[in-house]
């Protein structure tokens, strides 16, 4: 695989359809709750925001002031990013949909990051957006072979997971189909996304999931 510097267009991009995705959502409608058990629509975009305001150094003081409880750092960014309403919320993301600071992370799991908790925050809204099929291909490729940021390899091994819309296989062992998102929100546990896959390894995906 190529260098991932070429990552940072897809990246963008994916911030910047997410944002006009959201453009016209009502107070209410901000409120959601999200595929993130826990967090509102809202707030799982201003975690989106904080990750891409955060370099190393930040990443880690932050680490450090949480005393090293990483969801405890999540969380105080994440309310350092949700501003006074939804509008604002939407505002401060729109304001870091091209930047290129990150922490610690390899640069396809930021493009992960982007298209799930995307998908994490529209699917709830009943919101359908085809995503770029290559850059679905290059985060479930990232995510069947890693468990460095969410446990995903882990998830699916000993399955043979085959796209239904596109060229994206991995693995051997019972058969999982379904599109390239769907693989992808069920690889990173989401089961909201279990009834779309088809196969003899579904129903061990879903235990691992529900697990």
């Amino acid at each position: 695989m190529s260098g991932h510097l070429d990552l940072w267009p897809l990246i963008h991009q994916e911030r910047t359809a997410l944002a006009d995705d959201l453009s016209e959502l009502t107070e209410e409608q901000w409120a959601t709750p999200s595929l993130c058990e826990g967090l509102t629509v809202r707030e799982v975009l201003a975690h989106l925001t904080s990750a891409a305001t955060l370099n190393g150094f930040r990443w880690l003081a932050g680490v450090i002031r949480c005393r090293f409880d990483f969801d405890a750092q999540v969380a105080m960014r994440l309310a350092e990013q949700m501003g006074t309403s939804g509008a604002e919320t939407l505002a401060r993301f729109r304001g870091v949909t091209r930047s290129t600071t990150s922490p610690p992370l390899p640069k396809p799991a930021v493009l992960g990051e982007a298209v799930v908790h995307g998908e994490d925050i529209r699917r709830p809204l009943g919101i359908v957006s085809a995503r770029p099929i290559a850059t679905l291909i290059r985060v479930a490729d990232y995510y069947q072979g890693s468990d460095q940021v969410v446990i995903a390899k882990s998830r699916v091994q000993g399955l043979r997971l085959q796209a239904t819309d596109g060229p994206f296989a991995s693995g051997t062992g019972p058969l999982v189909c379904g599109s390239t998102l769907a693989l992808i929100m069920a690889m990173t546990g989401r089961p909201a996304h279990l009834d779309e896959l088809t196969g003899d390894g579904v129903e061990i995906l879903r235990e691992r999931v529900d697990g």
